[in-house]
């Protein structure tokens, strides 16, 4: 059962993920209207010329993004087992916190 602050973090996390979202959402609306304005603009301009064997924009953030997920895995597992690890040796007790 999760305790009040814990509560309270959570919903503090909550909140700054919505203001997160929200802040992502309208830089994609500026860069899609950016987007159609310079290819608008500039539709005679030759496409940028890349390698055949670099990845996509969409694969290279993909690849990047799978990599760092299994990385914050690997540090909580860590995390967690540290934690219990140290357990033995971290007594404590509980105690009423006047409000």
């Amino acid at each position: 059962m999760p305790t009040p602050i814990t509560e309270y973090i959570v919903a503090s996390q909550d909140r700054a993920l919505a203001a997160i979202r929200q802040s992502q959402s309208a830089t994609v609306d500026f860069v899609e209207s950016w987007a159609k304005s310079v290819e608008s603009a500039s539709a005679e301009l030759p496409a940028i010329p890349v390698p055949k064997a670099f990845p996509s924009a969409e694969e290279f953030v993909q690849t990047y993004f799978d990599f760092y997920g299994k990385l914050l895995a690997a540090q909580r597992e860590f995390a967690q087992r540290l934690v219990t690890a140290a357990a033995p040796a971290v007594k404590t007790a509980p105690v009423e916190v006047p409000a």
